[in-house]
This record gives C-alpha cells, structure tokens and sequence, in this order.
C-alpha cells in the first residue's frame, strides 16, 4: 500500500445548480474560463504535479464528459449512472480506479494561480498524525466565494469547524473509514466529522490565488485574476 499519495480522483459528476443557465446544456466542468473548460484547468494541476493515476467521475451529462477525456487514455473515467452518489460516495465508488492508500481529491469548479495545489500538500502531508489534509484559502483570498469559512485550525494545524479558512477543494484523504458509513450517497463531511473527533483533520493554506467558479459570476472574476497573473 503507497502512503505517498500519486492517485487523484477529480470530482465532475454533479448537476452544476449553481451555474444556471449554463448548466442545462453542458455539464459544469466543461464550462470555460479564458478559453478552456474548468475541467481542463483542474488538469492542469494534476499533469504538472506528475499525478500516476488519475480518476474522474461522471453522471450529469457524463457522455460529455466521456467524448472531453478521449483524448486522454490515462485517465479512468468512473461514471455514477444511475444515482448520483456525492463527494463521499462516489470516491468510495473509484476506489477499485485508485487503489490501496491515501488519494488526493479535487473539485472542479475553481482556478487556481501561484504554487501548484497538490505540490503544496503532498510536500506537508504527515500520514502518521494525518488522516486527511486540506488546503485551505484565507477568506480575504478567496474570490468568488460568499462566507465567513469553513475550518479553524489550531497551532499545530488541526482543524475543527468555524468561520476561518475557506477549503479550496483539494486534500489528501486516506480512505479507509468509507467502508463503515452505511448510505450509499453521502458528502466527504461525514468522513471529516469522525476525523475531527479524533484530531486527525489537518490543513494547510495555499500561498497563491484561487477562484470559486461554482457560479455564473466566478466565470469574469477567474479570468480577472488570470489575466493580472499574466500581466505581472
């Protein structure tokens, strides 16, 4: 079982609600900010960290999604039709695509600048005091984003839940607690829930920029903050 994780599943199967309008026609991961689909931006992360396994999953719209990654043999496709299973669920469902140890997620509906977001929590991922690490955006950077934040971490980089960091949509997870929770659909916060208890919920904050592309308005904000990277 590797305990450096190289295995990523990006999540791409849900129904956007929202991004209305533009959602009913494409499923959000293909939704392009300065040119190329959000999908595509994610990937880019993904390539230059030199992921070994790469896992995408699908459901709304998930032919698309399909036709998009043919160009790509590396990646597995893992399609949730007919139920839509969430974040929890449906990583439980790639596992076999992952393999044995600790994976990295990622959502798909953000941009990011600066350092390379797996690069930055592969490098402060500690398995012996980790069960998961979350990058986490200050609220003062995080554009696009509505909130006053989701964790508080300690001096030690705990976390517990409160107004604080924003997650970005990226951690680093080992996922053996998955095979105890009874639904079948169910969000990663059940996961997170039982780490916390037990003090084994860690973050860590990403040093450049990040944009939530969740909703209409993120589309201009993302390449706003782009296009001020490329003019630096």
């Amino acid at each position: 079982m590797r305990q450096s994780p190289d295995a990523i599943m990006l999540f791409a199967a849900g129904f956007g609600t929202r991004m209305k309008p533009l959602t009913l026609s494409r499923p959000k991961p293909l939704i392009k900010v300065a040119g190329k689909a959000l999908l595509d931006h994610a990937l880019d992360q993904v390539d230059a960290a030199g992921m070994g396994r790469i896992v995408v999953n699908s459901h709304y719209l998930s032919d698309q999604i399909a036709n998009h990654l043919a160009p790509r043999p590396d990646i597995a496709i893992s399609d949730e039709q007919p139920d839509i299973l969430d974040t929890g669920g449906g990583l439980r469902k790639a596992l076999p695509l992952l393999e044995a140890g600790p994976v990295l997620t990622m959502n798909t509906d953000a941009v990011w600048t600066g350092a390379n977001a797996i690069d930055q929590l592969r490098a402060a991922w500690n398995p012996d005091l980790m069960d998961a690490l979350l990058l986490l955006v200050p609220t003062e950077n995080a554009i696009g984003h509505t909130g006053s934040g989701d964790f508080v971490p300690d001096d030690k980089g705990r976390l517990t839940r409160g107004p604080g960091l924003v997650y970005s949509g990226v951690q680093i997870v080992k996922t053996d607690g998955l095979a105890a929770i009874e639904e079948d659909s169910f969000s990663l916060n059940l996961l997170w829930n039982k780490m916390i208890a037990e003090g084994r919920l860690y973050g860590t904050a990403h040093t450049g920029g990040w944009c939530d592309v969740g909703h209409p308005g993120g589309i201009k904000l993302a390449e706003t903050m782009l296009a001020e990277v490329r003019d630096v």
